[in-house]
């Protein structure tokens, strides 16, 4: 049976609800990072203290082919280096609950790419499911988009980072049911890394040092792209890369609840409409045809 066709179980909700929190959360501390810090050092930071938070686990040195090299490290851009820099420089323009609602996309994202470019079989419910979802990404996206220029390169980012998370779990899910999630996670930050190096060096002249900015680093950096990212490739390799994506469902109502709370944020009726209509979108696209 493949994975794609296996009821979930009790370990497999608790990945789903264990990354989704994490994630959630990781828009507040990457806004509070941006408060001291550029967005190139956000990003290097956090990439940096996920690969020691996992590089002292036993399990992240096993060895993995060298023939694998070269998805490990498409997966290293696609899953780390290209959206966790495109998000920190959203977020200059955007709030932190906006960029989490329209993450709510991914899973619609990940239909769309697994079916276009890894020939995945989708029928035909879940492509109306995927025309639903983006109706309500609009919903999210032109108010903001709208209110000025530097606000619509923000979403258009947000969308791009989202994207490049559908080809990443395609990726993933292969490689972790191979090498295990710990060996290839480890590996993938480690090119993230080298990759986000120049970018985040660029930014410490116009960073300035706050403990409050360095240690939401360290929790985004260890938690959200350590150990949610350990939940979510064991996730992918037990149930398939478009079911994993039904974590970033509870990834939205946690980022509007901490950036109402903690930065005051405004959060619109149109938004809250898109968020549930793209989640619909989603649900729709997610299901066992």
């Amino acid at each position: 049976m493949r994975p794609e066709d296996t009821p979930f179980a009790p370990l497999d909700w608790g990945f789903v609800l264990g990354a989704a929190t994490i994630w959630g959360g990781s828009f507040l501390f990457m806004a509070i990072g941006l408060d001291a810090f550029e967005p190139g050092v956000v990003t290097l930071l956090r990439v940096g203290f996920g690969a020691l938070a996992l590089v002292v686990l036993p399990g992240a040195r096993r060895s993995v082919p060298r023939e694998d090299y070269g998805r490990i490290a498409l997966l290293g851009v696609t899953w780390m280096a290209f959206p966790l820099t495109m998000f920190p420089i959203a977020q200059q323009w955007i709030d932190s609950s906006v960029a989490g609602m329209l993450n709510a996309a991914m899973p619609l994202l990940t239909v769309l790419i697994s079916w276009s470019l890894f020939q995945t079989a989708t029928g035909p419910r879940r492509l109306f499911g995927v025309g639903v979802g983006l109706i309500g990404i609009l919903l999210i996206g032109v108010p903001e988009a709208s209110t000025a220029g530097t606000n619509a390169l923000g979403v258009g980012l947000v969308v791009l980072a989202v994207a490049s998370y559908g080809i990443a779990v395609n990726v993933a899910g292969p490689l972790q049911q191979r090498h295990g999630s710990l060996p290839v996670i480890v590996r993938a930050l480690g090119v993230a890394t080298v990759l986000t190096l120049p970018y985040g060096l660029f930014g410490v002249p116009d960073s300035r040092f706050a403990w409050d900015s360095l240690i939401a680093c360290f929790v985004v950096g260890a938690g959200g792209t350590g150990l949610a990212f350990v939940f979510a490739a064991n996730l992918t390799g037990r149930v398939g890369a478009v079911r994993a994506s039904l974590v970033t469902y509870v990834i939205p109502v946690i980022s509007i609840v901490l950036g109402v709370v903690f930065r005051d944020e405004t959060v619109t009726i149109a938004a809250v409409i898109g968020t549930a209509v793209v989640l619909f979108g989603a649900y729709l696209s997610s299901r066992v045809e």
